[in-house]
């Protein structure tokens, strides 16, 4: 067994409870917890409202809906990987809808060793938005740093008559002699001239 830092959070959208039960016997507590199950797409859609999981999988059809809806929404809507389970004939039909919203299409039956082959599939993509998701994070800090900073500086050169060099060098000098981020000396700057 690998050790993971990471488990994954499950939703198992399935009306057949043998195939439920089936699929949660590949998932280990070590790597895959906690992993809720659902009888239909509208509990799926009740239980996603109130919690993010990792990885959605749907086995259709389900009672008030095919799936591929369901599938193609959680998908669209957040960072979850999401399995669809499909009849054999019906594959490369769903696959051809649901493939531009990143929805891994498998058919059934299919062996337990294809299933699980398929969900770590998904937990590598899962990790690969997680990486994208934490950039984003970054660069929209980065990106709230510099509108902070250029609005405290905009105040300085305004209330102070400095130029845009001087006040630039005025929040890094300050920020380096208190030893804060500029980001919370431009705060002070904006605090004091602001009120």
């Amino acid at each position: 067994m690998v050790f993971r830092e990471r488990t994954y959070s499950v939703l198992i959208a399935c009306a057949a409870s043998g195939i439920t039960e089936a699929v949660k016997s590949l998932l280990r507590p070590s790597e895959f917890w906690p992993v809720a199950d659902v009888r239909s797409a509208g509990e799926a859609r009740r239980e996603l409202l109130q919690r993010a999981y990792d990885l959605v999988i749907v086995n259709a059809p389900l009672p008030d809906e095919f799936g591929t809806r369901l599938a193609v929404d959680t998908s669209s809507s957040g960072s979850s990987g999401v399995l669809l389970l499909v009849r054999k004939d019906s594959e490369d039909e769903v696959y051809a809808a649901v493939m531009e919203s990143g929805v891994l299409v498998l058919s059934k039956p299919c062996s337990s060793q294809l299933m699980s082959q398929t969900i770590r599939t998904l937990c590598t993509l899962r990790e690969r938005v997680r990486m994208i998701e934490e950039k984003q994070l970054t660069i929209d800090e980065k990106i709230g740093e510099m509108r902070t900073v250029n609005h405290a500086k905009w105040l300085l050169i305004e209330r102070l008559g400095m130029t845009e060099a001087q006040a630039q060098h005025h929040i890094e000098k300050r920020a380096m002699d208190e030893r804060l981020p500029r980001r919370d000396i431009a705060w002070q700057i904006i605090k004091t001239y602001e009120t």
